[in-house]
């Protein structure tokens, strides 16, 4: 996987961040009627139960933040919290929505820069990532668990959400699916095409492997369109 690769993936989040959330509410090209909304929202449910259940945390480091659809949420029951993104588009939009938070108890600190450069400058009792593993490529998949390692307290919990394979999830003119060296293209509303990583894991699989890097816990489905799990370091 070249550099090349990784820096389309980042134009892509750039030039999508004002349409993003229309795949998160099932509008426009990602609507497929009120039965899919009403299951997306129930999967959707489960996943922020999950979340809700981890075990009490002071600071949160979110990567690959995005809008601010968990950042939101993570800063509700947060002391303290980064969120990361190499997109200063994305982190645009993300800081509007804390801004108009309800919710928020805390202000969040915004981190801009590419992940695989990027090393923590502390320690969090949570480290959330959602819908990036699968954007991470193969070769980069161990050192990227270092950095969740490097940047997590010795009792804390990783917790992470990702796609499962569904053609029902992407939008209606797009073809899932992988090519054999881990991505894809990627279409935006008006017609422009990215090449991006995109891997998806068979939860059992992803279970066993992050198992033998060390870490602990169960990968889960949510039912159709997601995976999650909740980690910690093993002993």
């Amino acid at each position: 996987m070249n550099d090349r690769t990784i820096a389309d993936q980042i134009d892509y989040y750039r030039a999508r961040a004002d349409e993003y959330d229309e795949w998160f509410h099932r509008h426009g090209r990602y609507d497929r009627g009120a039965v899919h909304r009403a299951q997306w929202q129930r999967a959707f449910a489960t996943l922020q139960t999950a979340l809700a259940n981890v075990p009490p945390y002071r600071r949160a480091l979110e990567l690959a933040c995005g809008t601010g659809l968990w950042t939101e949420r993570l800063a509700a029951h947060a002391n303290a919290v980064t969120a990361f993104d190499a997109a200063p588009e994305m982190l645009e939009i993300n800081r509007a929505r804390i801004d108009r938070s309800s919710v928020t108890q805390v202000d969040v600190e915004y981190v801009e820069a590419d992940i695989f450069q990027w090393r923590p400058p502390r320690r969090y009792d949570l480290v959330f990532f959602s819908f990036w593993l699968s954007h991470v490529p193969a070769a980069r998949f161990n050192r990227f668990w270092e950095l969740v390692d490097n940047a997590l307290t010795p009792d804390g919990t990783v917790f992470f959400i990702d796609s499962a394979y569904t053609p029902n999830s992407t939008a209606r003119d797009h073809e899932l699916g992988t090519r054999s060296d881990g991505t894809e293209t990627r279409r935006l509303n008006d017609g422009s095409e990215y090449t991006v990583v995109k891997i998806f894991y068979e939860p059992a699989a992803l279970q066993r492997r992050v198992a033998t890097l060390g870490w602990r816990g169960t990968v889960q489905t949510s039912g159709e369109f997601f995976i999650y799990a909740e980690l910690r370091r093993g002993k």
